[in-house]
Order: C-alpha cells, then structure tokens, then sequence
C-alpha cells in the first residue's frame, strides 16, 4: 500500500489534534477541523489504511485513532515544523544562564534544567559531568577580599568547583601568582586517586609558610573532586505529566514517577550515542528501558570547546509538542555550551 500525499494530510493532520487534545481523533473531526476538500467518507477509507499500515491504531471499536509509534516517528523525521520560540523565551534561556563570577558548571547545568521543565511545561532530565575520572587541568587561586581567597579547580572534563579559603591576613598579588605556580605543578594532571601522601607532603614542603592555605586546599580537593562513580542526574518538573490527562491514570502516572525516581533507567535512557550536538529523540517503543515505553525522549548532548560533557532533554507521554520542545533544547543547549565555554576561558 502506497504512502500518497493525501494519507500524509490524513496523518498529519491527527498527530496534529491528538498531541493538541489527547482524544482519539475520528474522521468527522478531520473533515471539519482541517481543510483537506474530501468528504468524511474518503477520510474514513484513507484511515483504515493508515491503520493497516500501522501508522494510527484504534483503541476501541466505537473510538477514533491515536498515533503509533511508527505515526510519531515518520512524523518526527518528515513532517513536523519546528516552533519558533517567542522573545520572551529567547530572553528567558539567554538571560537566566548568565554566565556570573562563581558560578561553576553544575550549576548552570541544574538552572538550565529547571529552564528546560518550566518553558516545555514537561520533566526535565540531565546528565552531570562526571568528577570521579577528572583529572586536574588547573588550579587558580584569587583574592576575593582581605581575608578571604578563592581556590578554583579546572578539571579536564570541564568540571569547575570553587571553594573559598579563609585567611587571617590579606596575601599580595604576587604571592597569590607564586602559590598558583606550586599548585599547579604539584597537582596538575593528576586524579584524585593520585593525590597520594607523597604529593600531599612535598606539596605541604612548598607552602610552609602559607598553613592556611594548605589546610585549606586539601578537604577543598577532595570535597570538589571525590564522588560516586556515575555521574550526578538532575530531574526537574515532574509533577508536569499531570498536564497529560492520560496521566490521570493512578497506574500509569505512579509507573512513570517511579521510572523518573529510578536514576538507573535515567542515566541509560540519556546515554545517547550522538556527540555532534544533534538533537535524539526515542519514541515508545524504541527505548530499551522498559517502563519508558509509553514515553517519548528527547535529549541534546552539551559540551565544552567540542567535549560531550553530558546530556540534557526531556521526558513524557509520546504526544509531547516534538516541534517546540526541539526548539527550546536547542536554544538552551547553545546557551548553556556558550556559558561554560566562557567559564572554561575565564579560568584557563
């Protein structure tokens, strides 16, 4: 059976009503709502193929068609226009990630999230970079005042933590450069795993007259670099599904709250194999976790200076508005790599 231009329409056209409404969608409905010039009953015909091609199913013998999966994704790949997004959301994603003296990249990467869940109006998923395979790519230390120093640790996966140390006298400008120099020779490169006692000694050597900023750098160390194994899943919104009535389900909306809660299934659901910044988007079915297979995922990888850092995007019923959520992604996902580039220079 042929895919014609007018079963396109046809399809098109109850994607388009079913993610707008979440009603099954009959061919009365089409032949008034949607100016296609053919009669119910050609619309009806045209249905049945959709059907036995497996592009609509019927849920009832009395009901009207909802979308396959099959439905979603030729629509995602062929029809579907992406929703330009209002000033005021451009101003929202460029103006609530801006880039501040302390910030560091997890936090960005949370506001980001929270961005993400409140403008798609969906539960947003993200992927922390990890810290525990970091290795030290610099380290710089900055007078924030009189008695107070900031110590900033770059790590080679972009990570950036700061932690300020407290000083009972000011240190000079050159002091500050001198200290900087040891730091970084004595720890740059290296894992926390290597932090060993030798280095923690030779580095003790080099700073005998500045104690307290060596009993401040050390709890510093490993409180920014140690950490779990996986890397940290931030989830925001997830109370957004009761905007979907088909949620209104008690067992349907305690399965997906219970598979958002499981940060397991999350971290596999975002281990998307596409680093060139494309958008990914699984729908039903194709994702391998098996509680997410009423759910549509749509995740964006973000970087720094062309490294995958992690990945960000969102989760929900498969008749998410696929057009405006890409739209958001993108615009926050640029945003957010343009914010932890400029931190990533700033302390290079």
């Amino acid at each position: 059976m042929e895919m014609d231009e007018r079963k396109i329409k046809i399809l098109q056209a109850i994607i388009t009503d079913y993610i707008s409404n979440g009603e099954p969608v009959g061919s009365r409905t089409i032949a008034k709502k949607y100016d296609l010039g053919i009669s119910s009953a050609t619309i009806r015909n045209e249905m049945s193929d959709l059907e036995e091609m497996g592009y609509i199913e019927q849920l009832h013998t009395s009901s009207g068609r909802k979308p396959s999966d099959k439905g979603y994704r030729l629509y995602v790949d062929r029809l579907m226009q992406i929703t330009e997004l209002s000033t005021e959301e451009q101003y929202m994603i460029k103006h609530h990630l801006i880039n501040v003296a302390l910030y560091e990249v997890d936090k960005i990467v949370k506001q980001a999230t929270l961005m993400l869940s409140h403008l798609t109006n969906l539960t947003s998923i993200v992927k922390a970079p990890s810290v525990q395979k970091s290795c030290i790519k610099y380290i710089q230390l900055m007078n924030l005042d009189a008695g107070s120093v900031l110590f900033v640790i770059i790590t080679d996966s972009g990570i950036i933590k700061n932690n300020v140390i407290k000083v009972s006298k000011p240190i000079n400008g050159a002091t500050i450069e001198k200290l900087t120099q040891i730091l970084n020779f004595r720890l740059g490169k290296l894992t926390i795993e290597q932090i060993n006692l030798e280095v923690i000694n030779n580095l003790k050597s080099n700073l005998a007259s500045y104690e307290e900023i060596f009993d401040g750098i050390i709890p510093a160390l490993y409180d920014s670099l140690s950490g779990v194994e996986t890397s940290e899943i931030y989830i925001q919104g997830a109370a957004n599904i009761f905007n979907y009535s088909e949620y209104n389900d008690i067992v349907k909306a305690r399965e997906f709250l219970i598979l958002v809660d499981n940060k397991e299934s999350i971290n596999s659901l975002l281990n998307a194999k596409d680093i060139t910044g494309n958008i990914t988007i699984k729908i039903g079915g194709e994702n391998f976790v098996e509680c997410a297979r009423e759910c549509s995922i749509i995740t964006a990888v973000y970087s720094a200076s062309g490294t995958p850092l992690g990945s960000i995007g969102v989760i929900g019923p498969t008749r998410i508005p696929y057009g405006k959520v890409i739209s958001v992604l993108t615009e926050i996902v640029k945003e957010l790599n343009d914010n932890i580039a400029q931190i990533y220079d700033d302390h290079r």
